[in-house]
């Protein structure tokens, strides 16, 4: 176990792994990144692999397309097969304020880039044939969008990372964070201690704790959220973009030779149970059924919980600490941080070698919870 590092990165997901990649590749010599289970087992494993530019935020949808960019150039950089399928994007509208709200957000993606479009719900039923149309006003659709494999990701950034000479310590638990002077001096993990001048929070759901070790506040609360599979599906219309249906949060995007579902539950509070329960399928049966009733003849084989990151205003949380010198978070991300790796993963990069990040994360630093300087996602799921 290593006792020194020039920087020490704190979580073992995409967004870890990307961070130790970019972070080498750029020849910062001494990388360790620390992990307290196994590689992309906490919210990565769990996440449904979307990824998408299609976002409300300029931040966000810069960051979105930027990280497109780098999925589909994976293979080469760092070398990976992640099962990439760019099958688009498909938002359903059934309220009038969103599609006032998604036409606005369509129009800055279309100056930033994004080949996003609004669409007739005609058009909508060709694309995703599974869904019926009563209720729906419009909807907005990127063809660039898709999903791919989260665990193939963290596997090519960490090999990536390890061929660059980052050291990546797995089932190594952070126990506490020095700092001195107001700044950081050294990691305790529960394999011993690591001398260090800087550290990168990138854990996620328990962002908050690693920041309160070096006495920064991380305002991030773990939420679950839940998915399910359905049986293989032989007739099933493809290619199957991905498609949610925003007013109820019910999405699905073909996974195998059947779906993967999803939806959130309001009633879920706050809290790090990993449990499958029953409780929210009550809530995802009515959505199917107003939305996709097809799909209610079809059986289930399964799912799991996973951990949202969320912040108060559903955004993410990338910058270093004011006071603590030399302490960098990427965090929050609040359902968009798997998308979002590469592209934060450089944009770190470029903040711990003090250059200008090639996307401004400026309006994301967690100062903004003090400054009343809330910056709102819509487009979230």
């Amino acid at each position: 176990m290593e006792t020194e590092a020039d920087v020490v990165v704190i979580g073992g997901g995409v967004m870890g792994t990307s961070i130790a990649f970019h972070l080498a590749e750029a020849g910062v010599r001494r990388v360790v990144l620390v992990e307290r289970d196994e590689l992309g087992s906490g919210s990565t494993c769990r996440a449904a692999g979307g990824v998408r530019a299609q976002f409300s935020d300029e931040v966000n949808i810069r960051l979105g397309a930027r990280s497109l960019e780098a999925f589909a150039r994976f293979g080469e950089r760092p070398g990976q097969e992640i099962d990439l399928h760019r099958v688009g994007y498909l938002f359903l509208l059934s309220r009038p304020e969103d599609v006032a709200s998604f036409e606005r957000g369509v129009a800055l993606q279309n100056e930033l880039g994004v080949p996003s479009r609004m669409i007739s719900v005609a058009e909508a039923r060709r694309l995703s044939p599974l869904i019926g149309g009563d209720g729906l006003l419009a909807a907005a659709y990127s063809p660039d969008d898709g999903h791919c494999t989260p665990e193939s990701v963290v596997l090519g950034y960490a090999t990536g990372a390890r061929r660059h000479g980052a050291a990546i310590r797995t089932r190594c638990e952070v126990l506490g964070i020095e700092a001195d002077g107001g700044g950081i001096t050294a990691v305790e993990t529960s394999r011993g201690r690591i001398a260090a001048p800087a550290v990168v929070c990138a854990a996620g759901a328990w962002s908050a704790a690693v920041g309160a070790m070096a006495g920064v506040e991380l305002p991030v609360v773990p939420l679950r959220r839940q998915i399910v599979f359905t049986e293989p599906m032989p007739d099933l219309p493809r290619p199957v973009p991905m498609t949610i249906d925003f007013a109820s949060s019910f999405y699905f995007h073909a996974e195998g030779e059947g779906l993967m579902l999803g939806m959130s539950d309001p009633d879920e509070a706050p809290g790090f149970s990993l449990d499958v329960s029953d409780a929210w399928l009550p809530r995802l049966t009515e959505a199917i059924g107003a939305r996709a009733p097809r799909l209610l003849d079809v059986g289930l084989t399964g799912g799991w919980a996973g951990l949202y990151e969320v912040t108060p205003d559903h955004n993410a949380l990338i910058g270093e600490d004011g006071r603590v010198s030399r302490f960098l978070y990427a965090t929050g991300f609040s359902g968009h941080g798997f998308l979002q790796g590469p592209a934060v993963g450089e944009v770190i990069r470029d903040l711990y070698l003090g250059r200008e990040p090639s996307v401004g994360v400026a309006p994301l630093h967690a100062a903004r919870f003090t400054g009343d300087r809330l910056r709102p996602e819509i487009n979230r799921v």
